[in-house]
């Protein structure tokens, strides 16, 4: 009974510090009379070589870890100058080496990219890829500057940030 006891607990422990190589992380942002939040999962860069690499140039990205990345906006929006209807979407992009493409997709149900259909996008919107200063170790969704009228949301990891408007 002893040795099934120090199992199960070993096994718990490790399953603990497994679950957090990449934890679940929501931020939020009020701007207007609208609110924007993101729910993700952060991995960490932990010495590997990220964009190019880990993450393929040209290929669809889930956006973190695990489960596919979601937005979700409380009004309409125009998401780098595209009307988008207010809902819940999965946030997929395409990394090149100095251009992004950024994806909202109804799929918000998806585990990772695997089943990513671009039947079911929703708006695409290409946006500049800039150096980060110094490297961000862990994936990170933020948003910056907000006004009455709309908000920057920003993605960092590496020595990679991309930005992309919302406004109203």
């Amino acid at each position: 009974m002893k040795k099934i006891l120090l199992i199960s607990s070993f096994l718990m422990l490790y399953m603990a510090g497994f679950a957090q190589e990449s934890p679940e992380e929501k931020v939020s942002q009020v701007f207007g009379a609208s609110n924007v939040e993101v729910v993700y999962c952060r991995p960490s860069v932990r010495g590997r070589v990220i964009f190019g690499d880990l993450v393929p140039y040209d290929k669809v990205w889930r956006t973190g870890a695990n489960a596919a990345t979601t937005i979700e906006f409380k009004t309409d929006v125009k998401f780098g100058g595209k009307p988008v209807k207010a809902g819940k979407y999965a946030l997929f992009t395409i990394p090149g080496k100095t251009e992004w493409l950024i994806i909202l997709n109804s799929a918000v149900k998806s585990w990772g990219a695997f089943k990513y259909s671009e039947k079911e996008d929703v708006a695409r919107l290409t946006v500049k890829s800039n150096p980060q200063t110094p490297k961000e170790e862990k994936f990170t969704i933020r948003f910056g500057k907000a006004s009455k009228e709309g908000t920057e949301m920003e993605i960092l990891w590496d020595n990679v940030l991309v930005t992309m408007p919302i406004a109203l």
